[in-house]
Parts: structure tokens; C-alpha cells; sequence
């Protein structure tokens, strides 16, 4: 998706291929072009692209156009990523007081 968001950010429309995309993919996932397929479907039931399947000399390839959740998809993913970094933090934190409040009180009543 963030390929494809990426793209999308330049233009209203643009063409990409199955080969672009499983090239830009090939360090992580191998995917056939009938994945590619079923994911395009699965992301523009989403609501996050509209696109249309064209064939030309050269072959095959997809014309995209990003709905607004896949405009802001980016920045919704780095938010999130902001908050889970947040929270982990947060969370830390208040089990190193609540550590320190324990060994406290334990010097306290020890006595």
C-alpha cells in the first residue's frame, strides 16, 4: 500500500504494472501476479484505491487512483507508529515509579 501511496501522492491517476510492483516487493514477499490481483481488489473494497485493469502493447498494467483513506494512509501509519512508541514509553515509565514507590515504601515499613 505504501507503493502505492507513494505514487499516488504525485499524481490523481497513474499506471503501474504487476511487474513494478512485485519488483519494489521482491526483498520481502514473492507474489504472483494473481495475489496482486486479489490485493488490488481486496485495497479498492477498502476504500483506499479505485482502479481499472488495462492491457496495451507493452502489457499489463493497473490504473490507480487514490481515494482519500489511501491519500492519508502514510500519515495515519506514522501516527499510529508515534502513539504505540507513546504508550510503550508511557509504560515503562510508570512501572520504573511504580518499582521505585515500591522499594520506598519497603525501606518504610521495614523499619
Amino acid at each position: 500500500m505504501s507503493l502505492l501511496c507513494e505514487k499516488g501522492q504525485k499524481k490523481k491517476s497513474y499506471l503501474i504494472s504487476p511487474q513494478e510492483i512485485t519488483s519494489a516487493l521482491s526483498k520481502k514477499y514473492v507474489l504472483s501476479v494473481a495475489e496482486i490481483d486479489e490485493i488490488m481488489v481486496n485495497l479498492s473494497n477498502e476504500n483506499y484505491i479505485d482502479f481499472v485493469v488495462s492491457d496495451s502493447k507493452k502489457g499489463y498494467y493497473y490504473c490507480v487512483t487514490l481515494k482519500k483513506c489511501g491519500q492519508t494512509y502514510i500519515t495515519d501509519t506514522k501516527n499510529q507508529k508515534k502513539t504505540l512508541g507513546i504508550l510503550v514509553l508511557r509504560s515503562i515509565f510508570l512501572a520504573t515509579v511504580s518499582f521505585v514507590f515500591g522499594i520506598i515504601l519497603k525501606a518504610i515499613f521495614k523499619s
